[in-house]
């Protein structure tokens, strides 16, 4: 099976590459070949070009046709319609790598399934991945275009810390310094080790029965977000000091944060896996976050290079935790 991925370095797309190439796929990345160091694929075939360039990408995409392509960096709208364009006739499958945060928020019912309404009004980056969707439905309505939808919830690798404030936040642990947890740390979260959906995402590839239909792919494992910080804390041999704050309050100190809270984490998220389950028999997500724990902090300590911490967030943590501790005693 010949493959070609648009992107194929990220977080979640290299773990993929990895298992396409170790399960026979001929695999090609697209891309610029400027992010390939951190995470280096062996066995995969380059094609460079910018996507965002749809002459410079016909250009060198002329005389290939492929089984799939899966667009790992389409987020907007105009990126699908490019797309389509680029790949009419050229591929037997298209796959959008859309997000579960594209599913109702908060949702009315759990757990979520891919026939869970789509509507997040918290996000414009979900209302944009919504809006993709919409496109990809139409024009297979219009033109029979064989596309697949794949959303993925929160996916993590060794480099990705889940918490407010991403390795700020393991920096104030490790220093006795209260961390910011949103909301009462008991809403329960979702997160799944890149090499888990990995496995999901081959197992879709060149299977017909695909078109036309959605799929999310996660972990079984629910954790409440009290947990998923003190499991860092024990990792790095430290007691926690979780400061709790209402997401509405954080997002009044951090646009971006404040998104990703309230069209997302801010509600408890867990997914009914059985579609993906039934079409890929052998999909189990296996890695606990336990063992995730470990991989990420080993990987943080074992290079101090790797410890930055974003003095802005430090200090908006602080900001956010004296303001509310002033906030609390006022009001008691």
């Amino acid at each position: 099976m010949k493959v070609l991925f648009i992107g194929g370095t990220g977080v979640i797309s290299s773990a993929a590459s990895e298992q396409a190439v170790s399960s026979g796929i001929e695999l090609y990345h697209l891309n610029r070949g400027k992010s390939c160091k951190l995470r280096k694929v062996n066995g995969v075939k380059n094609i460079i070009g910018d996507i965002r360039n749809v002459n410079e990408t016909e250009l060198a995409l002329d005389g290939f046709s492929f089984d799939a392509v899966v667009d790992w960096i389409a987020f907007e709208p105009d990126h699908i319609l490019n797309d389509i364009q680029l790949f009419r006739g050229k591929t037997k499958q298209f796959v959008f790598i859309s997000s579960a945060s594209a599913y109702q928020t908060p949702p009315e019912k759990l757990p979520v399934k891919e026939t869970t309404p789509l509507h997040n009004p918290f996000s414009e980056y979900a209302q944009k991945k919504i809006a993709c969707e919409d496109i990809l439905r139409n024009e297979f309505s219009l033109t029979q275009f064989p596309y697949t939808i794949v959303r993925p919830s929160h996916t993590y690798d060794k480099t990705l810390v889940p918490l407010i404030g991403w390795y700020t936040a393991l920096y104030r642990m490790k220093k006795g310094l209260p961390v910011v947890v949103h909301g009462d740390g008991s809403s329960v979260w979702t997160l799944t080790h890149h090499r888990d959906f990995a496995k999901g995402l081959v197992g879709i590839l060149g299977k017909t029965e695909t078109i036309n239909q959605a799929y999310h792919i996660t972990s079984d494992e629910w954790l409440s977000w009290d947990n998923i910080y003190k499991l860092f804390a024990r990792e790095l041999n430290v007691e926690p000091n979780l400061v709790h704050v209402p997401s509405e309050v954080i997002a009044k100190y951090d646009k971006k944060i404040g998104e990703s809270l309230l069209g997302d984490k801010t509600h408890s998220m867990i997914f009914d896996n059985s579609k993906i389950k039934a079409l890929v028999t052998d999909f189990r997500a296996e890695i606990n976050f336990e063992v995730g724990v470990k991989e990420i902090v080993k990987w943080y300590e074992e290079d101090v290079t790797r410890q930055v911490v974003d003095k802005r967030i430090n200090k908006i943590m602080d900001n956010i935790i004296a303001d509310y501790s002033k906030l609390t005693i006022n009001n008691q």
